[in-house]
């Protein structure tokens, strides 16, 4: 299990589109996608047009923290915006972790603008096979 249900996701999704994208102070959702893949879970987050160095991973206990900073294209005083649709501004994602994950060993990947994060299951929590141990002799009781 990666993550809680939020009933409010698409009341932030709508306010997003009407308020604008985040801050620092207050950092607007991305989008994800989650999923099992054999002994890992695989979450991948879209993040087009945002660079590898303005990407900032986090886990404190079981707590995953993605934020994502896209800065403007244009940094010239000279341009003169005519259209911007393109949302900028701070991006933030938080996903609480099962227990049965292995934070330690979380690996990340960043192509083509979205960052791929694969989070293996703990070996303690993997099925396993129990043996029994001991002698097995039946024993005739006579009456």
């Amino acid at each position: 299990m990666l993550m809680r249900t939020d009933p409010f996701r698409e009341l932030d999704r709508l306010a997003q589109q009407l308020m604008g994208p985040g801050t620092w102070s207050k950092p607007a959702a991305m989008a994800m996608d989650a999923y099992r893949e054999g002994d890992e879970y695989v979450v991948a987050f879209d993040l087009p047009g945002v660079t590898a160095e303005a990407i900032d991973i986090d886990v404190e206990r079981n707590m995953l923290t993605v934020k994502a900073e896209r800065r403007p294209a244009v940094k010239s005083d000279h341009v003169q915006m005519e259209l911007s649709e393109r949302p900028l501004g701070v991006f933030s994602r938080q996903i609480v972790l099962a227990d049965t994950l292995d934070t330690e060993h979380i690996q990340a990947d960043y192509d083509a603008g979205v960052l791929t994060l694969r989070i293996p299951i703990a070996e303690r929590a993997k099925p396993r096979k129990i043996t029994i141990g001991g002698e097995s002799v039946r024993k005739e009781i006579s009456g």
